[in-house]
């Protein structure tokens, strides 16, 4: 009778110990490479600030789009990789200063642009982790990129489309300035604020506007202060040359051209919509 009481009570200690031990393991989550990815679409507004719009924000802005790449690092910080493609335009003839009126000059520029970059957010943010009380998540953030661009600036002469920087309209290439003409592609630095949402645990929304600092002056291929001598641009470069650098309504040979102590900017604002990749490895974790 004392063997089989004590064998009875070990195994009522072990059957206590195995019903908790179990209850103690649970099924988790473990973040990985694809749990903490994200990939998004965005539509938005591109706009240009430059020698033809110095100040008006939005002014003739033009619908573009961003397709994104986001990888959560931890809850304070994000790396972001964007290709952004739009475009952007400005004519003088929309202007009410009297003088820019008067240089009459205009251009069009496609822009696709590929950047990369941190989010850094003013709060945490559990990506992937819903709120039991609240299943909308969100935060503030700061951006900042740096990126590679392609711009192209055209206009319209005859009814027909112009592409501007094979001519060089300030003397580029000739005695003039010597240096040739510019690139296609330059660098840029996205810089911008935003607020993100998270619904559910695979979808974030985010509202943000970055503004591109660039490091030409030539994406509406107006720099110099004053306009090049027609005959140089004539016999070097042709006779669109001519006529595309100076297309002033008085014809005046020493009027106001651009402002070579400026660089020209460009913004993109949108809206995204991205999905998480994956939900990470389920994994045996101790509570």
């Amino acid at each position: 009778m004392m063997v089989r009481s004590f064998f009875g009570s070990w195994i009522k200690v072990l059957a206590y110990s195995a019903i908790m031990a179990s209850s103690a393991f649970t099924f988790g989550q473990q973040a990985n490479f694809f749990s903490q990815s994200e990939v998004g679409v965005s539509l938005g507004q591109m706009y240009y600030i430059g020698d033809l719009n110095p100040y008006k924000p939005f002014y003739r802005s033009q619908w573009a789009f961003s397709l994104m790449y986001r990888y959560n690092v931890f809850t304070r910080m994000a790396l972001r990789l964007n290709y952004t493609q739009g475009s952007v335009e400005a004519y003088d003839h929309d202007a009410r200063n009297p003088i820019r009126v008067n240089r009459n000059l205009d251009f069009q520029s496609d822009i696709k642009e590929l950047a990369g970059g941190i989010e850094f957010y003013y709060t945490n943010f559990f990506f992937g982790r819903s709120n039991s009380k609240n299943k909308i998540q969100g935060t503030c953030y700061l951006l900042a990129q740096l990126g590679v661009f392609y711009m192209n600036p055209t206009t319209t002469l005859n009814g027909q489309i112009i592409e501007l920087r094979p001519l060089g309209t300030e003397g580029q290439g000739t005695s003039l300035n010597r240096k040739g003409t510019y690139s296609n592609f330059q660098v840029c630095l996205p810089l911008g604020v935003g607020a993100k949402a998270q619904i559910g645990k695979n979808v974030t929304f985010n509202l943000d506007i970055a503004i591109r600092k660039t490091f030409t002056d030539y994406l509406d291929d107006v720099k110099a202060a004053t306009y090049a001598d027609p005959a140089i641009l004539v016999a070097s470069n042709g006779d669109n040359a001519a006529i595309l650098s100076n297309r002033s309504l008085d014809g005046a040979r020493h009027g106001y051209r651009g402002n070579p102590t400026t660089r020209d900017w460009y913004v993109y604002t949108g809206a995204t919509v991205s999905v998480r990749l994956g939900s990470g490895r389920r994994c045996f974790q101790l509570r």
